[in-house]
């Protein structure tokens, strides 16, 4: 178990999400970074489908109250226990008793805490994510709050690995293709979207990114009714600014969707900070993601 005595801006637990839900509108969710928790897991051994602490811009000091073996990955933040420096994406011992603080990563926004055995809140909906869209599963983590730590142990920690491509760029390259709208907007706004360089917006969180830039306009005004949203679609609203929706979004809106960002690129985008420069690329016909 841990002992949480801080949580900094934002602290839940997440796993591979609530799949096969979305047809009743709960979202799917789980971790901002895939591949960054993913790899948490691994270096302590545990199943993939194992939940991890999702760390914001760091800030969590938790206390172990049994022995643990745990990982930190995502955002490169420094680690303490007790004051002595750990090391960062490599298998730590924690004796119990002893403390963990998480600092300010140097770039980047989500870190992934995760402990052999996995972190074992109660599920809802067959998984521990924290949902900030609906407030389904877990709420974030507060301090006094005593997490315990299960047996989701999938074989020994890894030996070697290798740690996710982040870095501290603030020019990010993604992949699209067209969405099911795409039609609706205008020729000028068709290539404004692959050719703009956009800002990342301060207004972004685990639900999407808004991107600001030139306004994207419609052919004619329309009327949508709600239908379902991917993750990583791009939706357009009223003012024309794009948003591209992240690991928490609804399954269901009723703003065009003009492209699909490919799902590999996303984690790129959810550790940028605002004001990085995003471009947008046609995904060649044919080509692997």
């Amino acid at each position: 178990m841990i002992r949480v005595l801080a949580s900094g801006p934002l602290a839940t637990t997440q796993d591979l999400g609530r799949w096969g839900w979305g047809h009743l509108g709960v979202p799917r969710s789980g971790p901002a970074d895939p591949p960054s928790h993913h790899l948490a897991n691994r270096l302590v051994g545990n199943a993939i489908h194992a939940a991890t602490v999702e760390v914001l811009r760091g800030g969590l000091t938790v206390e172990f109250l049994e022995p643990a073996l745990l990982a930190i990955t995502g955002a490169p933040v420094g680690a303490c226990l007790d004051g002595v420096p750990v090391a960062f994406g490599a298998t730590v011992w924690a004796p119990a008793g002893t403390v963990l603080s998480l600092t300010v990563p140097r770039f980047g926004l989500w870190s992934y805490l995760a402990a052999r055995g996995g972190f074992d809140l109660e599920p809802q909906l067959g998984s521990r994510s924290a949902d900030t869209l609906s407030g389904i599963g877990p709420p974030p983590l507060a301090p006094g709050q005593v997490v315990p730590i299960g047996d989701l142990v999938a074989g020994p920690p890894a030996a070697t690995d290798s740690l996710i491509g982040l870095s501290d760029r603030r020019d990010i390259e993604m992949r699209v293709s067209p969405g099911p709208r795409h039609e609706w907007f205008t020729r000028q706004a068709q290539e404004l979207l692959v050719t703009t360089a956009w800002t990342l917006s301060a207004d972004t969180n685990r639900i999407a990114a808004r991107l600001t830039g030139p306004e994207l306009t419609l052919v004619e005004p329309r009327q949508l009714p709600t239908e379902g949203l991917q993750i990583g679609s791009i939706q357009v609203p009223p003012s024309g600014q794009p948003i591209v929706h992240l690991a928490n979004h609804p399954p269901t809106g009723g703003y065009p969707v003009i492209a699909v960002v490919d799902e590999s690129d996303l984690p790129m985008l959810a550790q940028s900070l605002p004001g990085t420069v995003v471009r947008l690329v046609r995904r060649a016909p044919g080509r692997p993601a």
